[in-house]
């Protein structure tokens, strides 16, 4: 039976499974569109491409399938840039799927033409600009295949408007072989032995949890190793939910702006097993001086991860589900008992905490109800920037999958889309967007998105009139030179911002009216803005200042 480009592409989506795009209409994505008219696949009209590609992500995150996003030529595919980004910089699969002008026309500066695969490749794990209706429907194969397998990531399929009218007979791929592609799952015997032989010698051994063990589907697997050797847990940022927060064996977030116990033990310790991590720079501080006295087992799916920041003892490349699997079944109990004595002496000496200031809003306490009143059972996303942070420190996370931020790019503009993206994939839960009053700013036309989709997403705006992470550096270490950071001329009004977007806004200017005004949000139908006037100059901490080792941190010592 033979198909135009765009029937096949709509038909290979559903083969895929595909049961939800985001995205904008224009002109040489016609054809596309058309086709979706009729489609049993759900289009969420986004209301500006950045935010199309932000709920594909948050979507993915949230339900651990592959998300797709669809934009036009030029500016249209260009917007989507930022969102690559953020995607393929923490492993999360996406299929970007672009308009492009004639094939013909192509390299001729045509009206919106944009070289958008080489703009994205190096973004992507991979791109494809299609020329023949004939490879269309092997092409999205591939590309789904890439997306989702080894580390994840996102890949973008560049179709020109005349491949899409093009017919072509429709055969779609039952399987895929890629011979220059082979992830390697399966961990390697001789390395899982090497690193069970270490633990059982180690005396102050300590887990380095990081997204991947999300990405793999391992958290079981994680809580059953941590158990059986009887060995203290720390999660990166985007690992926040790998391991629940609740288990006497956890330590938290360890890095920039982690637990004060977290970082400590990482530099004391003399075994770290990373999985699923990557070492970056937020983690380590500064690389010479992190971890001096530790051996160092490094298990992730991307070989080019290992070693590439800091040196590695015993290199295990796998799928860390696989590799967690093989060492339950090997490794023994190391003894430890001093070292966790240690370990919770500093935890006794150096819990998270903050001021309690009276009737004023702290942004600390903002976040603690958030958890309170859902019970821990929520989706929690984020923007990026000390919103960001707050959230990682005073939400307990138990369940991977609930904690939803953008770590690697550190992208403004994130968490709501995001948000959006992640309550339509699970329609069922609690999904709340802790911002700023900088980022919500930035793609703050998705309440548009909202409302006309009628999704219950919580927005708790923490209302500082700050750029607030740039402003605690400037009070720190630019002498309180507030360049260009201070907001409040020209902040809006966000109560009627909602309102005249059809949502809800509520305004929380004491403490006493902070459960309150959660708990009337989460009785709301549609969107809500709860809009928190927090104390304007509240800094996160603990923190370690840049070029510092992990362990000299400012705040949250005794």
């Amino acid at each position: 039976m033979k198909l135009t480009g765009a029937k096949i592409l709509i038909e290979s989506l559903i083969k895929e499974k595909v049961d939800v795009m985001f995205g904008y209409p224009g002109g040489v994505v016609l054809p596309i569109f058309d086709v979706l008219y009729d489609a049993k696949i759900r289009f969420i009209l986004t209301r500006h491409e950045q935010a199309a590609a932000h709920a594909a992500d948050g979507y993915a995150r949230a339900t651990g399938r592959v998300g797709v996003c669809i934009a036009t030529s030029g500016p249209g595919a260009t917007n989507l840039v930022t969102g690559i980004a953020t995607a393929y910089m923490d492993s999360v699969p996406i299929v970007a799927i672009t308009g492009q002008v004639k094939t013909h026309l192509i390299g001729s500066d045509a009206f919106q033409e944009a070289d958008i695969t080489g703009i994205t490749r190096p973004i992507t794990k991979h791109n494809y600009l299609v020329k023949d209706v004939k490879d269309l429907a092997r092409t999205i194969k591939e590309a789904f295949h890439i997306a989702r397998t080894g580390r994840p990531g996102p890949v973008v399929i560049d179709l020109p408007v005349d491949v899409t009218l093009q017919e072509a007979e429709f055969e779609y791929p039952e399987s895929i072989d890629i011979r220059t592609y082979k992830p390697t799952c399966e961990a390697h015997l001789g390395q899982i032995k090497k690193a069970a032989k270490a633990i059982k010698a180690s005396k102050k051994p300590i887990i380095y949890a990081g997204g991947g063990i999300i990405i793999s589907g391992a958290a079981e697997e994680l809580t059953e190793f941590a158990h059986k050797t009887n060995i203290p847990v720390t999660t990166t940022l985007l690992g926040l939910g790998a391991f629940p927060q609740t288990d006497p064996l956890s330590l938290d977030m360890l890095g920039m702006h982690g637990t004060v116990y977290a970082n400590h033990a990482v530099m004391d310790s003399d075994l770290i097993i990373a999985i699923g991590a990557r070492f970056d720079d937020r983690v380590t501080g500064r690389l010479d001086n992190f971890a001096p006295f530790a051996k160092i087992i490094h298990i992730d799916i991307d070989p080019s991860s290992v070693s590439k920041n800091v040196k590695v003892d015993i290199p295990i490349v796998a799928d860390a589900k696989d590799a967690l699997k093989r060492l339950i079944r090997i490794v023994q109990r190391p003894e430890i008992s001093d070292w966790l004595k240690q370990i919770e002496d500093w935890k006794e000496k150096y819990p998270l905490k903050y001021k309690d200031d009276g009737d004023k809003i702290k942004p600390q306490y903002v976040v603690e109800q958030i958890y309170e009143a859902t019970g821990g059972e929520a989706i929690i996303c984020t923007e990026v920037g000390q919103n960001q942070m707050w959230a990682a420190q005073y939400f307990t996370y138990t369940k991977p999958r609930t904690y939803i931020s953008s770590g690697g790019l550190g992208t403004m503009g994130y968490g709501f889309p995001a948000a959006i993206g992640a309550q339509i994939g699970c329609p069922e839960k609690k999904v709340f967007d802790i911002a700023g009053d900088g980022s919500i700013q930035m793609n703050i036309q998705e309440l548009a998105t909202a409302v006309a989709n009628k999704l219950p997403v919580k927005i708790a705006i923490l209302n500082n009139y700050y750029l607030g992470m740039v402003r605690q550096w400037q009070e720190l270490f630019y002498k309180r030179r507030y360049s260009y950071t201070f907001l409040k001329e020209g902040c809006p009004d966000f109560v009627k911002v909602a309102q005249a977007y059809g949502a809800t806004g509520i305004n929380v200017t004491k403490k006493d009216g902070v459960r309150k005004a959660i708990d009337e949000a989460l009785k709301a139908e549609g969107p809500v803005f709860l809009n928190f006037k927090v104390h304007e100059e509240e800094n996160v901490f603990p923190m370690v200042p840049a070029g510092e080792a992990i362990n000299r941190m400012i705040g949250g010592m005794a």
